[in-house]
């Protein structure tokens, strides 16, 4: 195994809240802005290079515990640690929704890859599926011996991972509404979950210390990773499918599997790492939270091995493929258009959203759609900033 210290760059610090700092998400859409939530009740948007923060926004009651961007980075929707969710239109900078049903912290939020709904999870144990038209949890799933802390979405649409305290990730089938498998073997509860973007494969980190990849198809499990000094604190799979990037808390190590090993490893002093994404150009972007401070961090994956070497030797390791027509992973329709009006593309997600229990059927588009706007959410408030450049009180 290689090991390297020089590859990191922290790339912005700040003060970003008046309380300690509770959550990050970087947005994946353009990799250049990302979201904060703290013990001071606010959520503050963020842009890459900006000493202060492009909007702050005010409205929870308690301490915000979950942030995330929708996949247009035109909405944040926030959890707090009295259960309440809440979501904010970035055009007008204002709440659009608050929704409630949870009845302890809310501790995971989630957007499902297509469609106006998303999942969370709660100390209360339960993972919610919520359709942001009706305003609405349209589906409850239980069965968690504590709290739903991790929560991802397979890239077609039609299932969800709940990874909980108790240890145990579990997967459930959106299209039917019920359980269809239990990952019981991780000791700890689970910290992080990713999930292969082309293949039936999937990887869970724990408190264990340990990484385990397993097979969606068979349900077994096919290897785990030695155990790590500190805790492994988010995964996430290079956008080829080559290998897994963990972050522990003083490194960045990439894996393979089949068999297990490390093909590098990066010091990057992140600690409290809180998310981490691929960006453009090969960029592993990442934020971390120290009180009430924020660091965002990069590696540019072209130095790391297997990246900036000779391609390693195929990991496919015999799993099958998601049946996801590649147009299917372009981004979803401008907003305002039906589901069953898209592409052919996205029909195979239509069938599997229409099954989700409690959601209404698509209705049909307008004869004349209006085209989607150039300058929204996150662009449209820096191009504002840019204008008249100016501090955000109580920042």
């Amino acid at each position: 195994m290689q090991v390297t210290r020089t590859r990191a760059t922290n790339r912005q610090e700040q003060l970003a809240h008046a309380g300690a700092v509770r959550c990050i998400h970087i947005g994946r859409k353009s990799g250049s802005v990302y979201a904060t939530g703290g013990e001071d009740k606010k959520v503050n948007i963020w842009s890459l290079g900006r000493p202060n923060a492009i909007a702050s926004l005010a409205g929870h009651t308690s301490p915000v515990e979950c942030v995330s961007f929708d996949s247009a980075e035109r909405t944040v929707i926030a959890g707090s640690t009295g259960g309440t969710l809440k979501l904010w239109d970035l055009e007008q900078a204002k709440v659009a929704r608050t929704l409630t049903g949870h009845r302890s912290n809310c501790i995971a939020v989630q957007w499902h890859p297509y469609g106006e709904f998303f999942a969370s999870g709660s100390v209360d144990t339960n993972l919610k599926i919520w359709d942001i038209r009706r305003k609405a949890c349209i589906q409850t799933y239980k069965g968690h011996a504590q709290g739903v802390r991790q929560i991802i979405f397979s890239p077609d649409g039609r299932w969800v991972f709940s990874g909980g305290d108790d240890g145990v990730v579990r997967l459930w089938d959106l299209t039917m509404g019920k359980l269809m498998h239990e990952f019981t073997q991780q000791t700890g509860a689970i910290n992080a979950l990713a999930i292969h973007p082309t293949e039936f494969l999937m990887a869970s980190a724990s408190s264990d210390k340990t990484i385990r990849l397993w097979d969606l198809e068979r349900f077994e499990q096919i290897s785990t990773t030695p155990a790590e000094i500190g805790q492994v604190r988010r995964i996430a799979f290079s956008d080829d499918g080559q290998a897994l990037l963990s972050g522990v808390e003083e490194s960045l190590r990439v894996w393979g599997w089949e068999p297990v090993r490390c093909f590098d490893q990066t010091e990057v002093r992140w600690n409290r790492l809180a998310d981490m994404t691929i960006g453009p150009d090969q960029q592993l972007l990442a934020g971390s939270m120290n009180d009430a401070m924020v660091t965002m961090w990069s590696v540019d994956l072209n130095s790391v091995r297997p990246f900036g070497s000779p391609k390693a030797a195929p990991v496919n390791g015999g799993v099958r493929r998601f049946s996801v027509p590649k147009a299917q992973q372009a981004p979803p329709p401008p907003r305002g258009r039906a589901l069953g009006a898209c592409s052919p593309a996205h029909n195979l997600h239509v069938q599997a959203v229409q099954a989700l229990p409690g959601l209404a059927s698509p209705q049909p588009p307008a004869p004349h759609e209006p085209p989607p706007r150039v300058v929204t959410g996150v662009a449209q408030a820096l191009q504002q900033l840019d204008v008249a450049e100016s501090d955000v009180a109580g920042v």
